[in-house]
């Protein structure tokens, strides 16, 4: 049973920094790619950032390039989520899963960017 576990969220003021991790079980992590998302209130979720399955390649909406940093750990079934630089914009529960998106998504992370 694919199982997604986000942890790291929190409340910062513009301009901090906070790191998620993302723990998968119930698949072949390394071989799949990995992705961030995430849904603000209202709104569609978003695709964030996404890492091949060595880890070798990546890519980022437009939103947070050069902000954002995605990263990953096949040994231990983690993908990570660097943010710097927060903006109150980026204010929404993050996701991970793995790429193409699957049915299953686990509980998210709360990010909260407020003065």
């Amino acid at each position: 049973q694919v199982q997604l576990v986000e942890s790291g969220g929190g409340l910062v003021q513009p301009g901090e920094s906070l790191r998620l991790s993302c723990t998968a079980s119930g698949f072949t992590f390394s071989a799949f790619a990995m992705t961030w998302s995430r849904q603000a209130p209202g709104k569609e979720r978003e695709l964030v950032a996404l890492i091949t399955r060595e880890g070798s390649g990546t890519n980022y909406a437009d939103s947070v390039k050069g902000r954002f940093a995605i990263s990953r750990d096949n040994a231990k079934n983690t993908v990570y989520l660097q943010m710097n630089s927060l903006k109150p914009e980026d204010t929404a529960v993050y996701y991970c899963n793995r790429w193409p998106w699957g049915t299953l998504w686990g509980q998210g992370t709360q990010v909260t960017v407020s003065s």
